[in-house]
């Protein structure tokens, strides 16, 4: 099969490119980029015209639930709600029922998704067997069954010896450990950001220390280890403060920031919805403009969704009870792209960098990131100009848990091909 992609303007931070141009797809792969390809007989043919072209936006963080919890979110609906919000490519989380800690569970998600057949997805396995934080999973075994990366989201490894030899096995085998950074001995049963909010409105608050405290820990082993460390969902600026400063020191470091933690604050919390309830909690105002801060310097690398989604059952709780997590793969770009790029804060090339270039640069993912002759045609499209409201009846994911339904603003994904195929056409809505 040949797709013609005419008149797009491309945009390729890697290889720095920004200009209109033709993409020829064939057999699933970018076969040729120039000023003017001519047309063959029996060529499909998009007319990008005022369109963007842009390498496809990589989630590197993501919940899907499955293997075990299918009635939150499945491989097929995961994939889904990827496509309509762009990405091509996402990294699924360990935390599954059974924990993909073992070579079987991360062979039966990429097999499953190869069987769904929309979205690249890539399984990133637990750090600790279990997720306990003890003892460290047979790393060796799980990247030859196709892990990309290591990760005990949704907790902290705690114990510093243990992160330690987790670093020095990964460096051995080239790949990242993705840290979530918070000190359980310090959140506690927290709820929200600790400070005016909380004490406010009564809720239990979890204090900023709990993730810097991991932050700074983490930061001075890895001066030493050099491995490769991300750290994820970073909320507060005393993070990116330390992140900054290990990287002016040239300590090898990468870092994400969600959708939510960079346009919204605690105040969002104040009327109790569950659906604002989110770990880490959102900070204050001032933390939400370092963050913004950070993704202009370069001290943040990536935008990810944090995808955590919750039957309405679960989520529709008091406050207290509700579990953590809202979703976000189907909003990302829309509202990052309104609130920031449409406001001057950041460029489209550098959305592009956060949203693809980068994340397959900290993921390892060689041949993606990136538009070049040869590569897999795994491409973004986007309608800079075109309109959007978000509405819970056009989700793809079988959750509801967004923080940001009804909003309004300009800026839509309009295509998303992998590998040379129309996944998702906001035309006809497939």
């Amino acid at each position: 099969m040949k797709l013609l992609i005419k008149n797009g303007r491309l945009i390729d931070p890697a290889a720095g490119v920004d200009r209109v141009l033709d993409v020829l797809i064939e057999n699933g792969r970018i076969r040729e980029i120039a000023r003017a390809v001519k047309k063959a007989p029996g060529m499909a043919v998009i007319d990008a015209r005022d369109l963007v072209l842009a390498p496809g936006f990589i989630d590197m963080h993501v919940h899907l639930r499955e293997p075990g919890q299918e009635n939150k979110e499945s491989i097929e609906s995961g994939a889904r709600a990827a496509v309509h919000g762009g990405f091509t490519s996402l990294a699924c989380m360990a935390n599954t029922e059974p924990v993909n800690d073992n070579r079987s569970v991360t062979e039966y998600i990429i097999a499953r998704s190869r069987q769904v057949g929309l979205a690249n997805i890539f399984p990133v396995a637990a750090v600790t067997r279990g997720l306990l934080g003890e003892n460290l999973v047979e790393m060796a075994d799980l990247v030859e069954g196709g892990a990309v990366a290591f990760s005990d989201d949704g907790h902290c490894v705690m114990k510093a010896d243990v992160i330690r030899k987790a670093l020095e096995y990964a460096k051995m085998l080239d790949v990242p450990i993705i840290e979530h950074p918070e000190d359980h001995s310090i959140s506690a049963e927290g709820q929200v950001n600790e400070g005016f909010i909380s004490y406010k409105y009564g809720l239990r608050g979890i204090l900023k220390a709990a993730e810097e405290v991991i932050v700074a820990r983490d930061l001075i082993l890895q001066e030493r280890i050099r491995s490769r460390l991300h750290l994820t969902h970073i909320s507060t600026a005393g993070s990116v403060a330390l992140i900054r400063n290990a990287r002016r020191q040239k300590t090898p470091v990468s870092s994400d920031a969600t959708p939510h933690h960079l346009l919204l604050n605690e105040e969002r919390v104040q009327n109790y919805d569950p659906v604002y309830k989110v770990k880490p909690p959102l900070r204050t105002e001032a933390d939400r403009l370092e963050l913004i801060r950070g993704l202009q310097d370069g001290t943040i690398d990536c935008i990810a969704s944090d995808h955590a989604p919750h039957t309405r059952d679960d989520k529709d709780k008091e406050f207290e009870y509700a579990p953590f997590g809202v979703i976000g793969m189907e909003t990302s770009f829309p509202v990052v792209h309104d609130r920031l790029v449409r406001a001057k804060l950041l460029t489209i090339q550098r959305l592009i960098e956060l949203f693809s270039t980068n994340p397959a640069r900290v993921l390892g993912l060689k041949d993606r990131g990136r538009l070049k002759p040869g590569l897999p045609a795994d491409l973004t499209i986007l309608d800079l100009k075109k309109r959007f409201k978000i509405e819970e009846s056009d989700l793809r994911s079988k959750a509801n848990n967004c923080p940001f339904l009804g909003w309004e603003g300009q800026g839509a994904v309009a295509y998303t091909i992998v590998s040379g195929n129309i996944v998702y056409n906001y035309k006809e809505k497939i």
